[in-house]
Parts: C-alpha cells; structure tokens; sequence
C-alpha cells in the first residue's frame, strides 16, 4: 500500500514536472511551442536568454492551485525563429499576441532574466496587464557607460571583422576578452540572434520600471554574477511597493538551484 502511494506522488509529480508533450501553435505567422498544465488563476512564465520553457520544471509541483502557462519565445527552445531582428517591444507585442490567441486572463507574469525584461517592458507600457508580477533575476536596467564600455559595445555591433583589419588583429585574443567583460558572452553565442540581443541588450528599462503599479516580488541570488544584486537593488527602488527576497547560497539561475525556497516565496506572494 505504501509503494503504491509513493509511486502515485511520484506520478503526479512528475506528470507536472515533465509532460508527456508540449503543444504548438501559430503567433504572428511563427511556430510556438508552448506547455499549459493545471487551474485556477493563470501564471504566465517567461523564460531566460538561451533558455526554454523548461526551465521552470521544478516550481511546477510546487504551484498545483494554479494553471501554469510556459513559452519557448520565438528563436528559443522549440519555437521558431524571428524572420528579423527583434527589439524588447516586439517580443512584447508577441507575448501580447500568444495571450490573446490562448485567450489567457492573466494573474501573474513571472520573467526570468531576459523574460524579466520583457515583463518589465510590457507592464510597465500596460500592454501586458497582470494582476501581479514576479521577477526572477530580471535583466533591463543600463550598467554604468563609461566610454570604454561605449566603445566596445559599438564594436560587438561589427563582430569579428573588426579583428581582422591591423592593428586590432594583433589584438584578437584581447579584443575578444574585454567584449566578452562588456557585454557578456551571450552575444558570442547568438548565432543568428546576434543583431537581436544587441538591440535587447541596449535598452535601458528603467522608465518603465518606475511606471509599474502592481504588486511586484522580486527574487534574486545573493551570488548572481550575470545580473548582480545590485540590479534587485535598483528595481526595488523604481518598482512602487515591491517585495525583493534574496536567497543566499543562489546564483544566476535561482530558481532551479533553490526551487523550492522560491517556490515558497512565490506560493505566499500569490496568496
């Protein structure tokens, strides 16, 4: 009797966790895979850079009072891939777009790191209108520009042939290791995004941060190196009225390596 309990929680752990199958659809003429499990008040989660929907596996047990719906944003995961170079306001109008097709009412958007900034944007604008938001090492707010940052920056934007023309060829090698310190090794790795997160990357956010009014938790990891705690810091100050929970042995991908403790902090702030 007992086995056959164990096994039963296993199973209906594990139906949430890991689906059969994720489901597709068509938004503005792309290819969306896309994962919608339980009832009750809709979370709809964005997830990070390079990243997928799955991501969010493990909070997924821990939120059974509520209907969980997940992503694969366009150029990620399953989903196809943007016909253009996109900015954070088209990725907004495409979330827009999913959550009128699905005909979602939306209570509480979370956005992890990248899918923070489109969170951002999008409530901030009011084109995306949840009761509430959560955001989970969320990215959008401009480092300091200095000049030296300026400069490297314009440079990612040439890429690789600027390492082919003297004397910045001698340089390659270091060239390359302070973009990589600039902007981060992301934009290395873009492939055929690589004009896209430029264009994310260099928007500052905070305008529309400051215009949030609903109510905002925001969960960091104290040892984040990809979006500091600084950054908690700076969104707590601009969001009127946030919650900002730090968990202390976490780094950039908070969620996964403390689920649990965040799950908790999201469970009590959907009270």
């Amino acid at each position: 009797m007992l086995n056959n309990l164990i096994q039963l929680s296993k199973a209906k752990i594990g139906s949430w966790a890991s689906p059969a199958h994720s489901m597709k659809t068509i938004v503005q003429n792309l290819a969306v895979e896309y994962d919608d499990q339980g009832s009750g008040p809709v979370v709809l989660m964005l997830h990070g850079w390079k990243d997928s929907l799955r991501t969010f596996d493990a909070l997924i047990p821990y939120l059974a009072k509520h209907r969980i719906v997940r992503l694969d944003l366009p150029g990620f995961g399953g989903s196809e891939m943007p016909r253009n170079t996109w900015n954070i306001a088209a990725y907004v109008d495409f979330v827009r777009s999913f959550v009128e097709k699905m005909n979602l009412q939306v209570d509480t958007i979370v956005g992890h790191s990248f899918g923070g900034r489109i969170a951002i944007r999008g409530v901030g604008s009011r084109i995306l209108k949840p009761k509430r938001m959560v955001l989970i090492a969320a990215a959008g707010l401009a480092k300091r520009r200095t000049l030296r940052n300026q400069l490297l920056g314009a440079m990612a934007k040439i890429g690789r042939f600027v390492t082919m023309v003297p004397p910045f060829s001698l340089w390659r090698n270091q060239l390359r290791q302070a973009l990589y310190e600039s902007i981060g090794s992301d934009y290395f790795t873009a492939g055929a995004l690589k004009d896209t997160f430029v264009s994310v990357v260099a928007e500052n956010l905070s305008e529309f941060a400051s215009k949030i009014t609903v109510p905002t938790l925001i969960v960091w990891g104290k040892n984040d190196t990809t979006t500091p705690l600084e950054q908690a810091i700076r969104i707590k100050e601009l969001v009127h009225g946030s919650t900002l929970r730090v968990v202390d042995t976490a780094g950039h991908f908070v969620h996964r390596e403390m689920s649990g403790e965040v799950a908790k902090s999201i469970e009590e702030f959907l009270v």
